[in-house]
């Protein structure tokens, strides 16, 4: 095995500092992408284009992320923590220069695809490192620990990129990044070690080339679901996704080569806590891309306002990871995953009722309680799924829950600002068209946090 002469004090001495570069890393990418989420309005005015479109700068930037993800369990065996490390924070500062220079939408976007290469790489290397080196009995802990850092950023980004644009530009969001960037580049090469052998061996490019044509599709599919005369195109990706999909699991049944395994899916503990954990992301995304925007569209307010209103609930989202891990090590999974969906679902069941009229300071309010309900369960959602998992089923659990990750998360998008452009009534505003659409985006997210309850029910039962 190449890499197998490591030596072994170094991959014990200090696996906190280095989780915690990755994770300031994995931080710079959440950082951005969520400080773009504010900018969509001042980016359609730019370069006059439509909501649907602006919307893939979020899309194509997680659908990146969730195909290298895919790739996570293969590059943790093949390449050193230190390699992943390097090529993420190259990959980072080239789409920042690129973003920052960008003079066209296109060019932006080609820049944040390059630029997701980061968290596409750190995301799951932040997890393996805790695998490697955490007992699992204290997985909820350091997992807490870690998405500390990594949580931050979506409760400052908001504010962070509505600031930047209300103040100077919405350039200056890459700028502003790249000498951080090249701090942790540094800090990287001296600190992250290895902590386990490195081996050579085949990637199934046949596999991964089927499962991404499957996932490009799905989402074309419903990011045209919200425009006129669509249908037939919308079934046709549909359908080449379904087969995509098919043709996948047709041939990870006879491959040898290295991508990750699907036999995880047989396991009730991952089924049961993959699926509320890409939904609650799926939900997470959705409505961290909607409110920012529906306050500037019905609300009338500023871009540094749309960034403020999510502040309040992503501080409780990431300095409560710690708290939250806590509970699931020491009183178990119940508490947390049931009190959270519950606080998850309470806000979103009043969006829905009052989706047309909600003023600033409820969104707020109700945004605070859905972020915290959410976060606790979330995070704990993976690591309970993890704990109940052996050790050699890990890294490839670690894959899939990253990928499922990524994939709602472009989902959430995509499908929310259909929603919120779906109403279009003559004798409405455009104000009170899109108020209408996200109250029908609020009815499916609350539906979301009924099937999570059900899918709890069965991850514990499976655990008995």
């Amino acid at each position: 095995m190449a890499n197998s002469n490591a030596n072994q004090n170094d991959t014990k001495q200090h696996p906190f500092l280095a989780i915690t570069v990755v994770a300031l890393m994995t931080f710079m990418g959440v950082l951005t992408e969520t400080s773009m989420n504010v900018t969509f309005p001042t980016l359609m005015k730019h370069f006059q284009i439509s909501l649907a479109t602006v919307q893939w700068v979020t899309t194509g930037y997680l659908l990146t992320v969730a195909l290298l993800t895919i790739t996570s369990a293969f590059l943790k065996r093949r390449f050193t923590n230190k390699q992943l490390f390097i090529s993420a924070a190259l990959l980072f500062i080239v789409g920042d220069i690129m973003c920052g220079l960008a003079t066209s939408y296109w060019l932006l976007l080609i820049g944040r695809i390059i630029q997701a290469g980061c968290v596409g790489l750190t995301g799951p290397l932040m997890n393996n490192i805790i695998l490697d080196v955490v007992p699992p009995h204290k997985l909820g802990t350091y997992m807490g620990m870690a998405n500390l850092i990594v949580l931050v950023a979506p409760a400052i980004g908001p504010t962070f990129g509505g600031a930047v644009v209300a103040f100077a530009s919405w350039r200056m969001i890459f700028w502003i990044t790249v000498p951080v960037t090249l701090v942790l580049l540094i800090l990287g090469v001296l600190i992250i070690k290895q902590y386990s052998p490195t081996e050579h061996y085949e990637f199934d490019w046949l596999r991964f080339g089927l499962l991404s044509i499957g996932l490009i599709s799905l989402l074309m599919g419903f990011n045209i679901l919200g425009q006129p005369h669509v249908l037939i195109k919308f079934s046709v990706y549909i359908i080449l996704s379904v087969v995509m999909f098919g043709l996948f699991g047709w041939r990870s049944k006879y491959s040898q080569k290295a991508l990750f395994k699907l036999s995880v899916f047989k396991r009730s503990a991952f089924l049961f806590s993959f699926l509320p954990y890409v939904l609650l992301q799926y939900s997470n995304i959705g409505i961290n891309f909607m409110l920012p925007s529906y306050v500037q569209m019905v609300n009338g307010a500023s871009s540094f306002i749309g960034g403020l209103i999510l502040l309040p609930g992503s501080i409780l989202n990431g300095f409560g990871q710690p708290l939250y891990g806590w509970m699931l090590d020491h009183l178990g999974g119940k508490l947390p995953l049931y009190l959270g969906n519950t606080l998850f679902f309470i806000p979103l069941v009043i969006f829905t009722i009052f989706g047309q009229h909600i003023s600033i300071m409820n969104i707020i309010i109700l945004y605070t309680i859905f972020a915290a309900g959410r976060s606790m369960a979330f995070g704990n959602s993976m690591a309970y799924g993890l704990e109940k998992l052996n050790r050699d089923e890990r890294n490839d659990a670690n894959a899939l829950y990253g990928t499922g990750n990524m994939v709602a998360g472009s989902l959430g998008t995509t499908i929310i600002a259909t929603l919120m452009t779906s109403v279009n009534l003559a004798n409405f505003s455009n104000a009170e068209n899109i108020a209408a659409g996200s109250q029908v985006a609020f009815g499916m997210l609350a539906f979301i946090g009924i099937i999570n309850f059900i899918l709890f029910r069965k991850l514990f039962r499976s655990a008995k």
